[in-house]
């Protein structure tokens, strides 16, 4: 199964936290970002078998991942949801649920271990890029050629937030006397980031993007999810992030066209120029990626 499972349809009321959500009048589906719940504020509300977690520890896990995704990065998208629903399944695939329209709560599922901090981290910080790329309701669904290319920057977002919660986490842990895994997390990241690394050079070590794409793009276009190419891009994505973590509120544009991930790079990236433009947001990410990638 792929990483990013998509699953439509609604659960029924099945624990103390299930419910069905509550539909909205349409035109209140589009929020003005004046008026919307920010997602770094929006409620966050648990579900699924947990075990024997406290559900306050995990909530603060998810708290605290959510503040370092979004640390110095500028929210503008105007089609978030208001609300977040965290998930947990004891199998298959960490994904983003897309249940039908006239909801506003984006709704991920994780798959973790006991009290499994670090991969709680990791999975939410990759799913909650998609909700901050509107790949969240239930016309989300992501197709070929370019849905690679928005797996890169969602996990290479994901990487970004984990690095900053092992150093806050060291700094002031949520919980008694926990610093130490702080270095935990670090390290947690750190061999993520050595596999995808292998996985760049044995791709031919994509330093020169524009010609690992051209090598590359039909075989990685066909293949789902968070593929090997998508890995090995996002380390390149994850430097613009560090150098630049302003150019992260790009996120919040995408998808926001007709044919979402359908549309070829060439013309994707020139629709999401657009709708940067719309939201008044910096252009830069794509401009960026558009010329490292060669396909202007």
């Amino acid at each position: 199964m792929d990483r990013r499972s998509f699953i439509r349809g609604i659960v029924g009321a099945g624990s103390a936290y299930s419910a069905f959500l509550t539909p909205i009048d349409a035109k209140a589906q589009i929020l003005s970002a004046k008026t919307r719940s920010l997602l770094i504020t929006a409620p966050v509300e648990l579900t699924g078998d947990w075990g024997g977690m406290i559900p306050n520890a995990a909530l603060q896990v998810i708290e605290r991942m959510r503040a370092a995704c979004y640390d110095g990065v500028r929210l503008v998208s105007d089609q978030q949801p208001d609300r977040l629903r965290v998930e947990k399944r004891s199998s298959g695939s960490p994904a983003i649920w897309l249940h039908p329209a006239g909801t506003t709560t984006g709704w991920i599922i994780v798959n973790i271990g006991e009290r499994d901090w670090s991969k709680l981290a990791y999975q939410f910080g990759h799913e909650l890029g998609h909700v901050t790329a509107n790949s969240w309701r239930g016309d989300a669904k992501p197709r070929p050629p370019s849905r690679w290319l928005e797996e890169a920057l969602v996990e290479a977002f994901s990487l970004r937030g984990l690095g900053i919660l092992a150093d806050s986490w060291s700094k002031d842990p949520p919980f008694k006397d926990d610093s130490g895994f702080g270095a935990a997390l670090a390290v947690y990241r750190q061999n993520i980031v050595e596999r995808y690394g292998k996985l760049a050079i044995e791709q031919g070590n994509p330093k020169n993007l524009d010609i690992w794409l051209k090598q590359h793009r039909f075989t990685m276009e066909g293949q789902p999810g968070l593929n090997a190419f998508a890995q090995a891009a996002s380390l390149r994505i994850l430097e613009e992030y560090e150098r630049n973590p302003a150019c992260i509120e790009a996120l919040g544009a995408l998808n926001r066209w007709d044919g979402r991930s359908a549309l070829p790079l060439e013309q994707y990236f020139e629709a999401w120029k657009a709708s940067c433009k719309e939201l008044k947001a910096s252009a830069e990410l794509p401009s960026q990626m558009q010329r490292l990638l060669g396909v202007i």
